[in-house]
């Protein structure tokens, strides 16, 4: 472990998911095919909603294109060293690069939080208030609404990083993960930590579990209204807000249980990590286009586009 004169940790060791070279192989491979997968699918999506104006002035699809935009950034924070490190045998990562994975992990994942609840008062409007819908969700409310969720995972990711930056670590420097997280990170701190991670837990874990419950609810009075007021068009109401809430398990799942208790390790942690970085951010794009016909109309058009194009080029 290097240490500077004061004796301070200048990098940590990453465990990684396997100390194995021949499974570390495998999965770089797999994990290869998964972040192309994520790229490939999330880029469509955005580049789709930006291309069609019927998508872009929906405000469900205006918000599901900065969803795809965060699972894209979100999967580069972990997932690009995480394939490097497949291919090392020395997984290290600086003090400083530590603080900036965490910063960002928590500042995209908290405001995916903040646009899912978003999205979910969205689908209410639409569902139990049809006829204002449209006045309601105006395009200055969408955008007021996405800025305030970047705005809270801004707040929510310095929160984290500013606790963190004031621990003194002088040893051990091994994080059993495949990435710096604030769970593993704090347990390595050289001092008492009870009433940090007391912080940290009401920080993330309570964030999690809140926006969670309020999502639950939401969708319960949305389908509560279903059955009881709209019989037409029932059917693909209820398949958006089942994709909604596939999402929403998917995600608030591993946050739940990874944030919303002691910072303890459990054999399942690194599960629980893999779905949330890697995923879940490659299930979305399918999730959200397979069962959408508006989705896939639109990338049918704007495939006939480039195709089309490709044409006069070559005439």
């Amino acid at each position: 472990m290097e240490k500077e004169n004061d004796s301070k940790v200048t990098e940590f060791v990453l465990l990684g998911l396997s100390s194995s070279l021949e499974l570390q192989l495998f999965l770089f491979l797999i994990f290869l095919l998964f972040y192309m997968a994520i790229v490939l699918g999330n880029v469509l999506i955005v580049v789709t909603v930006r291309a069609d104006t019927h998508l872009l002035q929906s405000p469900m699809y205006y918000f599901l294109g900065h969803l795809s935009f965060i699972d894209l950034c979100l999967s580069c924070v972990t997932v690009p060293n995480m394939l490097g490190d497949f291919l090392r045998e020395g997984k290290i990562i600086s003090f400083s690069g530590c603080l900036a994975q965490i910063y960002f992990l928590h500042f995209l994942g908290a405001s995916e939080m903040f646009l899912l609840t978003a999205m979910a008062y969205d689908r209410y409007v639409a569902i139990c208030n049809p006829l204002h819908y449209l006045t309601v969700m105006s395009r200055q409310l969408c955008f007021r609404m996405v800025f305030a969720c970047w705005c809270g995972g801004f707040v929510h990711s310095v929160t984290q990083v500013t606790l963190i930056i004031q621990l003194p670590f002088c040893g051990p420097n091994r994080l059993d993960n495949f990435y710096c997280d604030v769970p593993q990170v704090v347990k390595l701190a050289c001092t008492d930590t009870y009433v940090v991670e007391v912080l940290m837990v009401s920080n993330s874990g309570l964030l999690s579990l809140v926006c969670f419950l309020a999502l639950l609810f939401s969708y319960a009075v949305i389908l509560v209204t279903l059955r009881t007021r709209f019989r037409q068009g029932q059917s693909r109401a209820l398949s958006t807000c089942a994709s909604h809430l596939t999402v929403v398990s998917l995600i608030f799942g591993p946050c739940v249980f990874i944030y919303l208790r002691p910072f303890c390790s459990f054999s399942v942690d690194k599960v629980f990590s893999v779905f949330y970085t890697v995923i879940t951010p490659m299930l979305n794009p399918l999730i959200y286009t397979l069962r959408n016909t508006d989705m896939k109309t639109a990338m049918k058009k704007l495939r006939k586009k480039h195709m089309t194009s490709c044409c006069h080029v070559k005439e």
